[in-house]
């Protein structure tokens, strides 16, 4: 196998692939990626046996090509290429049971493990095919991911839920303490909702591997795996198996408190009372009366932090606290220039919405101060 290629067209899909492999692995083949060359093409692939990420390169004409296949080092291989200056060609080659990579005057040679031990996920037969535009889909996850529990035993909340109905895809996310809810349009034959759950990594390297372009991007469901695929990449994550809570019950009906602010202003006022909340709890105190908004903090070291703002709200005054960075957290999430609060009293979860849309919702469970 050998070929040559610029570095600025492999830095890009090697990082990308890197990013997949963890640092610490039980088989030492997963801390390689498989290089295969064919046909013009180069196709790389990394996985941790959860996850798989392949990027397919078409190689230039004069990159003197020989067909062939190897696993080398992904974070090795990675650094070398990092560290060599911007514009030079690399060619790697292999020679005997080693990998040797060159450009301009620097030469490595690394160590190699047979391709035909590195390990592919198994993915059956497709359930289910649909296409999103890259943008829209990148999107609605980066507005529902903060939400996903991380390392919690309920092993089913560090991830997110993807719900496909008539012509609609949602993401839901939850870690017990607040919610993150987003619909998407798309076209589909789908006659009955199906549910599966997507783990954390694989949730992280979706929205990593999506661009800002209204480019379609095809995502395929197995029984248990669900596939990305763009122009050049193809991306295939295991599925969690287990049951997503009923996140409709958790949905705050009927709030007759309607509090609308200026998104930038409630963030910003939220950020600096944060400086003081406590560190371990992160709680604020909210008071709504007719026109304005007070914002508490104060922390075991007797510091306080008062934020006053004026609102939209017409409704009985009303105190209530949450934890301040699962507000910040919803408020930025928000894509309009004012937020909608909806709250029925001081033990409420609140519901936070971008003002006249309905396609995002937050829901924030409050704590007691």
């Amino acid at each position: 196998m050998k070929f040559t290629i610029q570095r600025e067209s492999l830095i890009k899909p090697l990082q990308m692939v890197s990013g997949v492999v963890e640092r610490r692995q039980t088989l030492p083949i997963l801390s390689n990626i498989l290089v295969k060359i064919a046909d013009n093409q180069l196709l790389m692939t990394a996985t941790d046996l959860e996850v798989e990420m392949s990027i397919q390169m078409i190689l230039p004409d004069q990159a003197k090509i020989q067909s062939g296949e190897i696993t080398i080092p992904a974070r090795k291989f990675m650094d070398i290429c990092r560290a060599l200056p911007d514009g030079v060609n690399i060619e790697i080659s292999i020679d005997a049971d080693r990998a040797v990579v060159k450009a301009g005057k620097s030469r490595f040679v690394l160590s190699t493990l047979a391709a035909d031990d590195f390990p592919g996920i198994d993915a059956n037969k497709d359930i289910l095919e649909f296409s999103v535009p890259q943008k829209e889909f990148k999107q609605a996850i980066e507005r529902t991911q903060f939400a996903m529990a991380h390392q919690d035993v309920r092993y089913y909340l560090n991830g997110m839920l993807f719900e496909m109905g008539t012509n609609a895809l949602r993401l839901v996310a939850t870690d017990g303490h607040r919610l993150a809810l987003c619909d998407q349009a798309f076209e589909s034959k789908q006659k009955e909702n199906q549910q599966v759950i997507i783990p954390r990594k694989g949730i992280v390297e979706i929205a990593r591997l999506l661009e800002d372009t209204d480019a379609p991007v095809s995502i395929q469901l197995g029984t248990n795996y669900i596939r990305v695929i763009t122009d050049s990449v193809s991306f295939t994550s295991k599925l969690i198996d287990g049951r997503f809570p009923d996140y409709q019950n958790v949905l705050p009906d009927g709030g007759d408190k309607i509090i609308i602010c200026e998104k930038n202003e409630l963030k910003q006022a939220l950020s600096r009372a944060s400086i003081l909340s406590n560190e371990k709890y992160r709680g604020v105190r909210l008071q709504f009366s007719s026109g304005l908004l007070r914002i508490f903090a104060h922390n075991p070291e007797q510091e306080e932090a008062e934020e006053e703002l004026t609102i939209d709200y017409n409704g009985s005054n009303l105190e209530i606290g949450f934890n301040v960075t699962y507000l910040m957290d919803a408020v930025s999430a928000c894509t309009t220039d004012n937020v909608s609060l909806s709250l029925s009293d001081a033990n409420s979860c609140c519901l936070i919405q971008p003002e006249g849309t309905s396609g995002c919702k937050y829901v924030v469970m409050p704590m007691r101060l």
